[in-house]
């Protein structure tokens, strides 16, 4: 029998396997996944403009919102990721968690319409509002993830941050903090969401005058024991300029037993997640027909390659011989 030439091999084989590729099956495996509820901060600080984006000014909260619909789009397929705002002393869930890759499209969608106009007051009890993120959470099951620049208004009062009344580490996950180191301006807007200007020092309370005054509060001008144990002059401060308050939220993480990280890219967020959240388990499917399908593909390259290398090989002209008789 003649042995098949090289080019009917090559094209056999790759027959075969794009046979072998439709026929392949799905083999079972275990994938590794995430159980999340975000709560984002929409209080009137998260409004300065202190990231840049496409070359503009952009707020802390679309620098938020930008990098949360990153990393709902980085998870992996079995994770679930729920919503929810917070303002004023407690965190509102939006939704439960949903799966990340079947419901991307209104999940993607929700986190872009998220807006400082939820807010149903003013202040920002931030310890207040990570507690009631974290009796959120726990319920359902869910890590937290929550999202703040720490700035709490009116600021904490002397005794200092309030006591937490849960277990800590019973709901893991990552505080992130939203903003920059240098204090800058905050937004004013008027009933109409209309911009303004900025808060000025005597638009905010710049002192907590609430419970036991603190230690030296003696020293100061004006103090009476009963009628003005802060003093008797009006606070000041900086309470009207806003800037990310680290020592503050990594404070509130040591106390719940989360972890802190500043907003970053979605690879750093998505990395800092892994290492402070639950992974959980997920059955999950391995399609095996890319593996075939690619094997076929490349005989084929290889063939036609081979076809066009021959087509430009100069071949010899046949000799025509004259016999003389």
């Amino acid at each position: 029998m003649r042995r098949p030439r090289p080019r009917t091999v090559l094209l056999a084989a790759a027959l075969a396997l794009a046979l072998a590729a439709v026929f392949a099956p799905r083999l079972a495996t275990r994938g590794t996944a995430f159980r999340l509820i975000a709560v984002v901060d929409v209080t009137g600080s998260m409004n300065v403009r202190d990231y840049t984006r496409d070359g503009r000014p952009a707020s802390r909260l679309d620098e938020v919102k930008a990098g949360l619909r990153a990393l709902a789009a980085r998870l992996p397929c079995g994770s679930e990721l729920g919503l929810g705002i917070f303002t004023e002393r407690r965190s509102f869930l939006l939704f439960e968690p949903v799966e990340v890759c079947a419901d991307f499209a209104p999940l993607d969608g929700a986190i872009a319409n998220l807006d400082w106009r939820m807010a149903w007051e003013g202040d920002s009890y931030i310890a207040a509002g990570l507690y009631s993120g974290i009796a959120l959470a726990r319920p359902l099951g869910a890590d937290l993830l929550f999202f703040t620049d720490g700035q709490e208004a009116p600021p904490l009062p002397a005794s200092g941050i309030p006591p937490f009344e849960e277990e800590a580490g019973v709901v893991r996950g990552l505080i992130v903090g939203v903003g920059g180191a240098t204090p800058v301006p905050i937004p004013k807007f008027d009933r109409d969401g209309q911009e303004i200007g900025f808060y000025g020092m005597d638009d905010v309370p710049q002192e907590n005058r609430h419970g036991l005054p603190p230690t030296g509060s003696e020293e100061r001008e004006g103090f009476h024991p009963r009628n003005a144990p802060w003093g008797g002059e009006a606070a000041s401060g900086e309470e009207h300029l806003s800037a990310v308050r680290t020592d503050h939220l990594e404070a509130l993480a040591a106390k719940t037993g989360l972890a802190y990280a500043p907003l970053a890219d979605a690879a750093s967020l998505a990395a800092a997640i892994a290492s402070s959240a639950r992974p959980r388990p997920v059955p999950g499917t391995w399609d095996s027909a890319p593996l075939p399908a690619g094997l076929s593909l490349a005989l084929l390259i290889a063939f036609f390659a081979a076809e066009v290398l021959h087509a430009r090989r100069p071949h010899p002209h046949p000799t025509t011989r004259i016999r003389v008789s």
